[in-house]
Protein backbone atom coordinates (compact mmCIF):
# COMPACT_ATOMS: atom_id res chain seq x y z
CA UNK A 1 0.00 0.00 0.00
CA UNK A 2 1.33 3.26 -0.90
CA UNK A 3 1.44 5.85 1.85
CA UNK A 4 -1.94 7.44 0.88
CA UNK A 5 -2.91 7.74 4.68
CA UNK A 6 -0.71 9.76 5.00
CA UNK A 7 -0.89 13.74 3.63
CA UNK A 8 0.18 14.58 0.47
CA UNK A 9 3.22 16.60 0.23
CA UNK A 10 2.28 20.15 -0.86
CA UNK A 11 4.82 20.98 -2.25
CA UNK A 12 5.76 17.85 -4.51
CA UNK A 13 7.11 18.17 -7.65
CA UNK A 14 6.95 22.30 -7.00
CA UNK A 15 10.75 23.36 -7.98
CA UNK A 16 10.17 26.36 -5.61
CA UNK A 17 10.06 23.88 -3.19
CA UNK A 18 11.43 26.04 -0.24
CA UNK A 19 12.76 22.45 1.63
CA UNK A 20 15.01 21.66 -1.25
CA UNK A 21 17.80 24.09 0.02
CA UNK A 22 17.81 21.73 2.79
CA UNK A 23 18.67 18.64 0.92
CA UNK A 24 18.36 15.08 2.37
CA UNK A 25 17.56 14.48 5.67
CA UNK A 26 20.59 13.29 7.47
CA UNK A 27 20.19 9.91 9.16
CA UNK A 28 21.40 9.40 13.04
CA UNK A 29 20.63 5.89 12.73
CA UNK A 30 22.40 3.03 10.87
CA UNK A 31 20.03 1.31 8.09
CA UNK A 32 17.81 -1.16 8.85
CA UNK A 33 19.34 -4.58 9.47
CA UNK A 34 17.44 -7.99 8.60
CA UNK A 35 16.38 -8.39 12.33
CA UNK A 36 14.92 -5.04 12.24
CA UNK A 37 13.72 -6.01 9.23
CA UNK A 38 11.90 -9.09 10.05
CA UNK A 39 10.51 -7.65 13.68
CA UNK A 40 8.93 -4.67 11.16
CA UNK A 41 7.47 -7.47 8.80
CA UNK A 42 5.96 -9.44 12.46
CA UNK A 43 4.67 -5.95 13.87
CA UNK A 44 2.76 -5.17 10.03
CA UNK A 45 1.05 -9.09 10.04
CA UNK A 46 0.30 -8.55 13.70
CA UNK A 47 -1.18 -4.98 13.14
CA UNK A 48 -3.84 -6.82 10.81
CA UNK A 49 -4.87 -8.98 13.27
CA UNK A 50 -5.44 -6.61 16.35
CA UNK A 51 -7.57 -4.38 13.61
CA UNK A 52 -9.45 -7.34 12.60
CA UNK A 53 -10.59 -8.49 16.17
CA UNK A 54 -10.71 -4.74 17.81
CA UNK A 55 -11.85 -2.08 15.19
CA UNK A 56 -15.58 -3.67 14.92
CA UNK A 57 -15.74 -3.15 18.86
CA UNK A 58 -14.80 0.39 18.62
CA UNK A 59 -10.92 0.63 19.27
CA UNK A 60 -9.63 3.28 16.50
CA UNK A 61 -6.11 2.47 16.68
CA UNK A 62 -3.14 1.65 19.13
CA UNK A 63 -1.39 4.22 21.81
CA UNK A 64 2.40 4.70 21.99
CA UNK A 65 4.31 6.54 24.60
CA UNK A 66 6.16 8.84 23.65
CA UNK A 67 10.11 8.60 24.88
CA UNK A 68 10.79 12.06 23.82
CA UNK A 69 8.14 13.90 24.87
CA UNK A 70 6.92 11.63 27.54
CA UNK A 71 2.92 12.24 26.15
CA UNK A 72 1.20 9.57 24.69
CA UNK A 73 0.89 9.37 20.81
CA UNK A 74 -2.83 8.12 19.60
CA UNK A 75 -2.21 6.47 15.87
CA UNK A 76 -5.02 5.37 13.59
CA UNK A 77 -4.88 2.57 12.25
CA UNK A 78 -4.48 3.11 9.14
CA UNK A 79 -1.97 6.06 9.65
CA UNK A 80 -0.30 3.44 11.72
CA UNK A 81 0.11 1.12 8.96
CA UNK A 82 1.35 3.64 6.66
CA UNK A 83 3.72 5.16 8.84
CA UNK A 84 4.84 1.11 9.21
CA UNK A 85 5.49 0.69 5.59
CA UNK A 86 6.76 3.74 4.85
CA UNK A 87 9.34 2.97 7.88
CA UNK A 88 9.76 -0.21 5.83
CA UNK A 89 10.36 0.44 2.27
CA UNK A 90 12.39 4.34 3.62
CA UNK A 91 14.02 3.05 6.57
CA UNK A 92 12.53 6.61 8.02
CA UNK A 93 8.69 8.05 8.64
CA UNK A 94 7.63 11.06 7.43
CA UNK A 95 6.35 13.50 10.15
CA UNK A 96 2.74 12.96 10.46
CA UNK A 97 -0.16 15.29 12.51
CA UNK A 98 -1.16 13.81 15.69
CA UNK A 99 -4.95 13.02 16.27
CA UNK A 100 -7.05 16.26 17.50
CA UNK A 101 -8.64 15.57 20.23
CA UNK A 102 -8.43 11.90 20.46
CA UNK A 103 -10.39 9.71 22.76
CA UNK A 104 -8.42 7.82 25.17
CA UNK A 105 -10.92 5.23 25.62
CA UNK A 106 -11.10 4.34 21.44
CA UNK A 107 -7.18 3.47 21.98
CA UNK A 108 -5.44 0.75 23.27
CA UNK A 109 -1.78 -0.27 24.08
CA UNK A 110 0.29 -3.04 22.11
CA UNK A 111 0.36 -4.94 25.44
CA UNK A 112 -3.20 -4.37 25.55
CA UNK A 113 -3.42 -5.52 21.76
CA UNK A 114 -1.08 -8.73 22.16
CA UNK A 115 -3.01 -9.81 25.45
CA UNK A 116 -6.16 -9.67 23.60
CA UNK A 117 -4.84 -11.59 20.42
CA UNK A 118 -3.91 -14.15 23.06
CA UNK A 119 -6.74 -14.64 24.67
CA UNK A 120 -9.11 -15.09 21.60
CA UNK A 121 -6.09 -17.84 20.11
CA UNK A 122 -6.71 -19.41 23.78
CA UNK A 123 -10.32 -19.51 23.80
CA UNK A 124 -10.65 -20.78 20.33
CA UNK A 125 -7.93 -23.92 20.62
CA UNK A 126 -9.91 -24.84 23.99
CA UNK A 127 -13.24 -25.69 21.29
Amino acid sequence: MPHDALPPDPFEGDPEDPARTLGEPEHDHPPMDEDERAELVSDLSDLAVYQALLEHRGVRGIVVDCGECQEPHYHDWALLRASLEQLLADGRMRPHEPAFDPDPGSYVSWEYCRGYADGVTATESAR
